[in-house]
Formats: structure tokens, sequence, C-alpha cells
């Protein structure tokens, strides 16, 4: 499930490249903006299928230390904690990842040398080593475990970012989001679903985030000027064109929001806008977006144009 605050950043960016090309339609951005959701998914199911790869590859291993002319006694008895590993065996039998890796094409055929790696890397770790040597096997010590490679394995490794950034630019944004997902639904397994637990689809809430992502790049675009000109009456002494094309863009789908989506509160427009522009824009964005939007929540109010309803009530 993507979460909010990356549907408007890939929002931001669909409509930051319409702005900025010539011949592209709406229809043909819109459908571009929902590949790159989707493209976002695909990544979550590559990185979802890792660890099932690497305990495949570490179980035939440790079967061909078996076979060897004089094995020892560690080879002969290996720890095999790893390989057995409840919370990835659901990973590897589950039908719904297998079903959206044949979607996404996810195979690892042609990329046994990263999946060596991998292993590698989280042989290498502190988490691994603790886990090996601890006499606790229930579930919830082997979920522990993975959401501890997630974080510590995955989430600080150079090398997996970089094999994905190589496979697909794009997914250089996506990949601590997408590693964001699968904490989370690792998060939620539960031992009783075995097979059958559930993996998050790119909309959490269909109709409630694919409506926010579609409705906010149409109404961005076809309320353009007007937003551009309430901004304008709360810049004083600045030209529009001499500000950061990026904190205008910003701006228009903060106004979008306020006044097109009832059940959003205020503060977490502000709250969101504010931390985007701290990754996509100047330094002092925050406070230029955090005060023109001040001025403008205010006039929009005192003009009964913010609406809220039901959730967005909360916190105003």
């Amino acid at each position: 499930m993507i979460s909010r605050r990356h549907i408007r950043i890939k929002v931001m960016q669909a409509l930051y490249a319409f702005n900025t090309r010539t011949g592209v339609t709406e229809t043909k951005a819109e459908n571009e903006l929902f590949k790159t959701v989707q493209n976002c998914h695909a990544l979550f199911v590559w990185i979802f299928s890792i660890l099932p790869e690497v305990v495949r590859y570490r179980t035939n291993k440790l079967e061909g230390f078996k076979e060897k002319n004089n094995p020892t006694y560690e080879d002969l008895n290996p720890n095999t904690r790893f390989i057995d590993n409840k919370v990835i065996a659901q990973m590897e039998d589950n039908k719904t990842l297998a079903s959206l890796m044949e979607q996404y094409r996810v195979k690892w055929d042609n990329d046994q040398d990263f999946i060596v790696n991998v292993f590698k890397e989280i042989e290498a770790s502190e988490v691994y080593q603790h886990y090996m040597k601890t006499v606790d096997r229930c579930y919830e010590a082997d979920r522990k475990f993975v959401l501890d490679l997630i974080q510590h394995v995955f989430g600080e490794s150079d090398y997996i970012q970089w094999f994905f950034s190589e496979k697909d630019p794009n997914w250089g944004d996506d990949y601590f989001e997408a590693l964001s997902m699968l904490y989370k639904n690792v998060d939620a397994f539960k031992e009783n679903k075995g097979s059958e637990c559930r993996i998050f689809p790119a909309f959490n809430n269909k109709e409630d985030d694919e409506y926010l992502c579609r409705q906010l790049f149409r109404k961005v675009l076809a309320h353009n000027d007007e937003y551009e000109r309430l901004i304008e009456s709360k810049i004083q002494n600045w030209e529009i064109e001499r500000l950061i094309g990026m904190d205008i863009l910003l701006l228009k789908m903060a106004i979008c929001e306020l006044t097109e989506f009832p059940l959003i509160p205020v503060k977490v427009t502000m709250n969101e806008y504010i931390e985007i522009s701290k990754l996509y824009s100047s330094d002092k964005s925050k406070v230029f977006i955090n005060g023109v939007l001040d001025k403008i929540i205010e006039e929009l109010r005192n003009s009964g144009q913010l609406n809220k309803t039901g959730r967005g009530l909360y916190q105003n």
C-alpha cells in the first residue's frame, strides 16, 4: 500500500513533467502517472521476493556441503534456523505474491549473483549473527528477525539500492517507500493465516487513494490559473516568476486539497506539503510554504471555501 505522501509526490512529479513538456495530452500524462504508481508497487513485489529466493539459495548450498568428499560435522549438521524461518516460508508459499510476481515478471534466474551477494550481506550483519545464536524459535522471533533485516540490512545496503536503481532509474525515488510497504506488510502477517497472509495492493483503500491520485492531478490542472492568482495575492514584493517553480506547484496542490477534498484535515495537508518541500525544494521552502499557506487558509476559511466534513474536521 503506497502511502498518501508518496501518492502526492507521484502527482507532483507528474504535474511538473506535464508543465515542462510539450505535445503531451492530459490523458496521456494521467496514464503515465498511474504507471509510476504501479511501478512503485512492482518494486515492492521485487523486494518482497528476495528473502524466499535467498533461502532457496542457502538451502541448496547447505545440501551441497553434505555431499562433499569429507564433510565436517558442521557440514552434516548445519544451523538451519535461517532457512526454517516461518515468516519467510509464508512468503514463499503465498499465492498472492506468486501471482504478483507473475504479473510484474519477477524472475531471479539471471540475477543469482545478486542473490548470493545479498545473502553475504545478511550473513555478515549483527541481526543475522544474533538470530542464529538464539534458542527461541517462535513465530514472533522469526518475524522480528525479518523486520530487522528489512530495516538494518535492506535499509542500509547501498548495494541493494544500487541494484534496483540500475534495473529501473525511477526506482531510486521509490526504494525506501517500497521498503516501508514491505515492513508494514510483514508486520501485519499472522501465524494462523499461513500462506494466506494478505499482500498489500498498490492502493490500500482503492476508492479513496485512487481518487486522491486521479482527482488531485486533474483538479490542479483545471484550476491552475485560479490557484495562481490566489498565491500571487498572498506574496508581497515577489513576482511569481522569480519564485521556485516547485514551491508554487506544491502550493497549488495544497490549495486543491484544502478546497476539493473535504475529508482531508487542514493540518494534514499543511504538514504533508511542508515535508515534501524539504525533500524536493530549497532549504527555505518550508518556511515560505508554511507562511503562504497560513494566509491562504485564513482567506478560504473566512470566505467559506474551506468546507471540511467527517475526518476532515479533525486537527483543524
